[in-house]
């Protein structure tokens, strides 16, 4: 089967906004559309399946302004054409990783490339990059992610209601409360396979687990797929950080099964739990300005228990320009979890339900 691919030949600024992943792999550079390069394109595909291919500068340039603030973006670009445009793309914040390839003289390219945080490799064979990407993209999906957040605040400029109160962290509440009372059906069941199907349409990988989701799904598997590296936790996800509400409301009997399962399996101790995040130094201001307010996190929110493990991702992370790494730690008490706060402990993660509401506590 032929791999749907996109260049700048057929360029479509409507096509890019179908992918609700956070990530997005851009590949710049001459002969990208040669058969030799497939496998490899394949083979990235199944990593992070929104890719984008371009020879000509000035659309990729175009392209990566374009992006939201949220979107995160790691590009693969030959040693030529990176040692002239990796110095203009540094310092924006979508940009988390840049990869160089082609490098007949690899020594030669490390030691331009060294001076640049984001590059993290540099190969002789496009092919070489395939592991690293795959190595930091676990790390990457751990903290690259943007909180999901709403603050309980009467501040005026925060979308307040006629109440004088955050209207966001209202309807926030409301929505998680509303879904599970709201009875599904076939066609909604339907509707987002196919939407899957569509959003991974070249990902062999991925419409695999699709067909195999279709077939095999049931509500006490659904901590099961929600763990798992696949398009299942990726959409809901992309869902709810885009408010894709028509998204939301048809993964209502998902989002419902993963709370019964999360109450099912309820922590009966105290547990004190640590989630790593890099994030810009205005939201970091933004929490240290609401201390001791409510927060309330507007998505699945997975922690670890282990201090050093979730250290560890730090470790491997970029904060360069703006940017802060930060390591929450958070007590989830059972004796104070509501009907909306629901965690449990599943291969050493924790898994908060819809809509955790919490508090903004000291910050060092």
């Amino acid at each position: 089967m032929a791999v749907a691919t996109i260049s700048d030949e057929d360029f479509d600024t409507n096509n890019d906004e179908r992918y609700l992943e956070l990530f997005c792999l851009i590949w710049l550079g001459d002969n990208i559309n040669a058969k030799e390069t497939r496998d490899t394109e394949q083979n990235l595909r199944s990593i992070i399946t929104n890719l984008k291919k371009f020879q000509n500068v000035k659309q990729r340039q175009e392209f990566i302004e374009r992006r939201s603030q949220n979107d995160r973006l790691i590009l693969i670009v030959s040693g030529q054409l990176g040692k002239k445009i990796i110095p203009c793309i540094h310092q924006i914040r979508q940009v988390i990783s840049v990869y160089v390839f082609f490098c007949m003289n690899k020594k030669s390219n490390e030691a331009w490339a060294c001076k640049f945080a984001k590059v993290k490799s540099v190969e002789i064979e496009l092919d070489e990059l395939v592991s690293p990407i795959k190595t930091d993209h676990q790390i990457q999906k751990k903290v690259e992610g943007p909180l999901s957040t709403n603050i309980f605040t009467t501040n005026a400029d925060s979308g307040t209601s006629t109440m004088e109160i955050n209207g966001e962290f209202v309807f926030s509440q409301v929505l998680i409360d509303c879904l599970p009372r709201l009875k599904s059906t076939q066609v909604d069941t339907k509707e987002i396979i196919n939407h899957c199907k569509n959003e991974y349409e070249g990902n062999q990988i991925e419409l695999s687990n699709i067909s195999e989701f279709e077939q095999d799904y049931s509500p006490k598997k659904v901590l099961r797929w929600y763990t798992r590296e696949s398009f299942f936790y990726k959409t809901l996800n992309g869902a709810l950080r885009t408010q894709n509400i028509h998204l939301i409301f048809l993964f209502r009997s998902f989002i419902s099964d993963l709370h019964q399962q999360l109450q099912d399996y309820q922590a009966k101790h105290r547990l004190r739990v640590y989630r790593s995040q890099v994030i810009s130094n205005d939201e970091l201001k933004i929490l240290k300005q609401f201390l001791g307010q409510l927060i309330s996190i507007d998505s699945f929110f997975s922690t670890s228990t282990d201090y050093w493990k979730a250290l560890s991702c730090l470790d491997l992370s970029d904060a360069s320009g703006d940017l802060e790494r930060i390591l929450f730690e958070i007590n989830a008490d059972p004796n104070i979890v509501t009907t909306v706060t629901v965690f449990t402990v599943t291969a050493h993660f924790m898994y908060f339900i819809l809509f955790a509401v919490s508090y903004v506590c000291a910050l060092t």
